[in-house]
Formats: structure tokens, C-alpha cells, sequence
């Protein structure tokens, strides 16, 4: 070791003090903005108790809210797989005129409000629709609207590392007969596996959380288009707190589950991908 790398490196306790600061910090943080809100949201849906936390997600209504949510957030997140990962190669494969463009408006639904969300879809499928498309008070406008606060997330999750894939191994992939199907298959995919998973579960627990971009287009209708959010917005109105706060446990649930299960899945992927590599 060189004398001025030994000079420049700092001692190992003052290493270890500061990675112990910015750790402490961080978990204080966390624990601020994240955990704290999550251990208040549970300990409101338990404190009525047992028995009242089953009979609010175990309603009927309750019941039909979940299977609006979950079917049709799965199908959106299916949707968002292919053409967000369509979108993402293109705009890094491919050259043409309006790319920076396409680029911004990609990033439009993180920044939009998701009220002027739903408000640019029923202006667009709603009675009036200036393409004679109606797709108001239904499933259909649900998932237009979920697709549009949630491709983003694909999109970005991809793109970082569909330009760090080799292109070196496509090419030599390609030079020894195989076609792009194969290539893609081969090749590309496994690397991209663990990024569209972990894509796939944010546009997924985004989409089961939504509820400002399918209040309009949507119209709560119970068992059609009332989404989980709208049963709990109808909780709160009706002055019923833990029940609210029940459903909401259940949608953190649900999401945590699929993210965990996504993650742990996208690890084992990525160390296949290693070792064959």
C-alpha cells in the first residue's frame, strides 16, 4: 500500500463512527416518514379489536372492492410490462426525431396531479369524449387511467439497465444464426428480469393504492369500479375509522407481500444470471 493512500485513508474507528451516523440517520428517517405512519395506520385498525377488523375486510363490500383492485391493478401491471418495456427500447435503441421529447412525457404522471389525471380522462373518455371512445363508470376507464400513473415505473426501473446490457454478447449471439427472438429471449431478458420484476411491483402497489386518477373516470360504482381507496373514502365519511384503517392494513399487506415475493424472486434471477455469466 502506497504512502499516500495510507494518508488518505481514514482510521477505522472514525470509519466505523460516521458509517454508524449516516446508518442511525437514516433509519431515524425511515422511521419518521415510513414506519411510524404504518405502526399508527395498524394500531388504529387493532384498536377496535379482533372481531371488528375481520367484519371490516370481510364485508361484502369490502370483498368486492379487494377483487376490483387486485384484478384489475394485475391486469394493468401486465400491460405495463410489455409496452413499458417496449417504450424503454426505444428510447435507448432507437434514434428519431422527438426523443428528449418522449422522454419528458414519460416522467408527466410523477409530476401531474392525479385529480387533473382523472380529469384528462373523462375529458377523453368520458360523455363527450372527442373520439367517441366512452369508457366512463367503467373497468376499462379504471385501468386506462391506472396505466397512465403507473407505466412510468417500468419504463424508469428498465431503462438504467437496458444501457448497461453488453451488446457484445447479442452481436455474438447473432453471428452464430440467432435470430432476434432468440437473441432477445437468450440474451437480453434474464439480464432485464430482476429490473422488470422489481418495475412490475411498483406499478403494481401503485395501482392498488390509486385513487385520485379513477375518482371521475371510475364513479365508484360497488363491485364495477369501486376500488379499495373509494371504499376507504367511504369509510371515512361514514365516520368508521378502524374500519377504514382495517382496509388500508390489508392493501399495505398485500402490497408488501408482492414486493417482498417480486424482490426475492428478481435476486434469484440475478444470481442465475451471474453464475451462468
Amino acid at each position: 500500500m502506497s504512502l499516500t493512500a495510507t494518508l488518505e485513508r481514514p482510521p477505522a474507528p472514525l470509519r466505523r463512527s460516521t458509517t454508524g451516523l449516516r446508518v442511525g440517520m437514516a433509519t431515524g428517517w425511515l422511521s419518521v416518514i415510513v414506519l411510524l405512519p404504518l405502526a399508527a395506520i395498524v394500531w388504529q385498525a387493532a384498536d377496535a379489536g379482533p372481531d371488528a377488523f375481520v367484519s371490516a375486510v370481510t364485508s361484502k363490500a369490502a370483498l368486492e372492492s379487494f377483487r376490483v383492485t387486485v384484478t384489475i391493478a394485475t391486469g394493468v401491471t401486465a400491460l405495463n410490462l410489455v409496452f413499458g418495456l417496449l417504450i424503454a427500447w426505444v428510447l435507448v435503441r432507437d434514434e428519431f426525431p422527438g426523443k428528449r421529447l418522449v422522454e419528458t412525457v414519460i416522467d408527466l404522471p410523477f409530476a401531474l396531479p392525479t385529480i387533473v389525471a382523472s380529469l384528462v380522462m373523462l375529458a377523453l373518455y368520458g360523455p363527450n369524449s372527442p373520439i367517441d371512445v366512452h369508457l366512463q363508470h367503467t373497468g376499462w376507464g379504471v385501468g386506462v387511467a391506472l396505466a397512465f400513473v403507473t407505466c412510468p415505473f417500468v419504463v424508469r426501473t428498465v431503462q438504467p439497465v437496458l444501457l448497461e446490457i453488453d451488446r457484445e454478447a447479442e452481436e455474438a449471439a447473432a453471428s452464430l444464426g440467432a435470430g432476434p427472438g432468440t437473441v432477445f429471449r437468450a440474451v437480453v431478458l434474464p439480464s432485464l428480469a430482476p429490473a422488470l420484476l422489481t418495475g412490475a411491483g411498483l406499478a403494481f402497489s401503485r395501482a392498488i393504492g390509486e385513487f385520485g386518477s379513477v375518482v371521475l373516470i371510475g364513479g365508484a360504482i360497488p363491485g364495477k369500479t369501486e376500488v379499495s381507496s373509494q371504499w376507504i373514502r367511504t369509510l371515512i365519511e361514514n365516520d368508521d375509522r378502524a374500519g377504514a384503517a382495517a382496509i388500508s392494513v390489508v392493501l399495505l399487506t398485500i402490497s408488501f407481500t408482492v414486493l417482498l415475493l417480486l424482490r426475492l424472486v428478481g435476486t434469484r434471477v440475478a444470481r442465475q444470471e451471474e453464475q451462468t455469466a
